[in-house]
């Protein structure tokens, strides 16, 4: 298994670290005054989203790990998993709530995601950064101070909730950001 030193360390690179996979989210190399430098970062699991701090010195090493990501179109939720299909080999997968995540937020049928897989098993999801909904309830348009810039709630087809501006009606289509949540335009 192919290994990475202490020095190829770096933001969004992903590692194994006894037999778990793990993102890096933050890194920062450190050289005190005395001693050898280190890296301290923050590593987020792949598995189970937990973040923990890690302190890696000069001859540290951590494995890559066998990270596979498959585009999958998904078809629908059961009650107990979210199914998804490989549209090349039709082959059909399960993916737990916990598995999914927030990601349960923007998903439609038939929309096509990317899966991570780790040593050949599903670990979880990545939805498209954005997206187009319909919103299917808002408060009527009203007249106000609209200099501000206001915004009122939309429910959305997937019954996430987001801000709007007043001027966004019950039936328009709208294109969010499923990574903060919030109303990028109207969809053209």
């Amino acid at each position: 298994m192919a290994t990475i030193s202490m020095g190829d360390l770096k933001k969004g690179l992903r590692i194994e670290l006894d037999g778990v996979p793990y993102r890096i989210t933050e890194y920062q190399h450190v050289k005190p005054g005395k001693g050898a430098a280190f890296v301290r970062t923050k590593i987020k699991s792949l598995l189970t989203g937990r973040v923990i701090e890690k302190t890696f010195h000069a001859g540290d090493k951590a494995d890559v790990p066998n990270l596979e990501q498959n585009t999958m179109q998904y078809l629908y939720h059961d009650g107990d998993f979210f199914q998804f299909m490989d549209t090349s080999s039709y082959e059909q997968i399960g993916l737990s709530e916990d598995q999914v995540g927030d990601a349960k937020d923007w998903l439609l049928e038939n929309m096509e995601v990317e899966i991570l897989f780790f040593n050949n098993k599903p670990i979880s999801l990545e939805v498209p950064q954005i997206v187009e909904l319909k919103v299917t309830d808002t408060p009527p348009d009203f007249k106000g101070d609209t200099s501000q810039g206001g915004k009122k709630p939309a429910t959305l087809e997937t019954g996430v909730v987001v801000n709007v501006p007043f001027h966004v009606l019950e039936g328009d289509t709208i294109r969010v950001d499923t990574k903060e949540g919030v109303y990028l335009e109207k969809a053209k």
